[in-house]
C-alpha cells in the first residue's frame, strides 16, 4: 500500500531549514512565493520553514539599510563613496539563516531569501542596468554546490526587470573565509585583487547593483565593486541581504 505525498507529510512533517522546529509554513502563507518562484526556477518551491523563523524577516526601516559600503575608512581605498543597501540585520535570525544555507547546503532558504530581497529592492526604487553576483572560487563552489550571491541575485534581477549577469565578476584566487580574519584592515586585505571582469563584457557607462549574502566590514564587496568600476561601469551599488551594521549600532547606544 502506498502513502500520498499529503499523508507522509502529515506522519512525517519536515523540519525548519534554520531552527529544526516543525514546519508549519507554506508556500501559499507567502504573498506571491509560488508564483514568483515557478517563474524564476520553473518548478514549484519545497519550502521548510517555520512560523517563529518567517516572522522574524521583518526589513530595516526608512533609511536604516542605507550605510556606507566599508563600515570602517581603509586608507588608500579608491572608492570611499561606495553605498551599500543592506535591508535587513545580521540578526539572531540571519546568524542561524546565513550558516543553513552556506555551511548545510539549504539553497531553497537563499531562494526564499533572495525573493524577499528582491522585493525589497523593488519597493526602494533601485534600479540599475545588470545585476551582478559575488562569484565563488571554483575549489569552494565544488564543496558546496552552489553560489549562494547567485541565489540572492537572480531574485533581485526578477523583481526589478534588471538583467541578470553572473558571468561578468570572475574570482581569481580562492581566499581565506572572511570569518577567519579578525578585522577590517585584514578583511579589505583578503580580498584585494580577488576580482576581475570578464573579457567577454564591455561595462562602460552602465550602471550595476553587485549582490552578497552578508555584509559585515563590507570588504568582499568593495573589491567587487571596484573591479566593476575599474572596468568601466558608471556607478555600482553593493546590495546584501544583511549587515551587522545596525546590530552594532544598537549595542554601543
Amino acid at each position: 500500500m502506498s502513502l500520498s505525498k499529503d499523508a507522509l507529510d502529515w506522519l512525517l512533517p519536515h523540519k525548519c531549514d534554520i531552527c529544526g522546529s516543525v514546519a508549519d509554513v507554506t508556500e501559499g502563507d507567502i504573498a506571491n512565493y509560488k508564483t514568483v518562484y515557478s517563474r524564476i526556477y520553473g518548478t514549484q518551491p519545497e519550502l521548510h520553514i517555520c512560523g517563529k523563523c518567517f516572522s522574524q524577516l521583518v526589513p530595516l526601516q526608512g533609511m536604516s539599510g542605507w550605510t556606507l559600503c566599508l563600515s570602517d575608512p581603509v586608507n588608500g581605498d579608491p572608492h570611499p563613496e561606495l553605498a551599500l543597501f543592506a535591508p535587513f540585520p545580521y540578526d539572531e535570525f540571519c546568524q542561524r539563516a546565513i550558516p543553513a544555507v552556506k555551511f548545510r547546503k539549504k539553497k531553497e532558504l537563499a531562494r526564499l531569501l533572495g525573493i524577499i530581497l528582491g522585493k525589497t529592492v523593488r519597493e526602494n526604487g533601485i534600479i540599475a542596468d545588470l545585476v551582478v553576483p559575488v562569484p565563488l572560487s571554483e575549489e569552494r563552489l565544488s564543496e558546496r554546490g552552489f553560489n549562494q550571491a547567485e541565489e540572492l541575485a537572480r531574485p533581485v534581477a526578477y523583481a526589478t526587470g534588471v538583467p541578470f549577469a553572473a558571468g561578468v565578476l570572475e574570482r581569481t584566487v580562492n581566499t581565506r573565509k572572511q570569518t577567519e580574519c579578525k578585522d577590517t584592515g585584514s578583511r579589505f586585505l583578503n580580498v584585494r585583487g580577488a576580482f576581475k571582469v570578464s573579457e567577454e563584457w564591455d561595462l562602460t557607462g552602465l550602471v550595476l547593483i553587485v549582490v552578497d549574502d552578508v555584509a559585515t566590514t563590507g570588504a568582499t564587496l568593495h573589491e567587487a565593486a571596484c573591479a566593476l568600476l575599474d572596468a568601466g561601469a558608471a556607478k555600482v551599488l553593493c546590495v546584501a541581504f544583511a549587515s551587522n551594521r545596525t546590530v552594532k549600532n544598537r549595542e554601543t547606544v
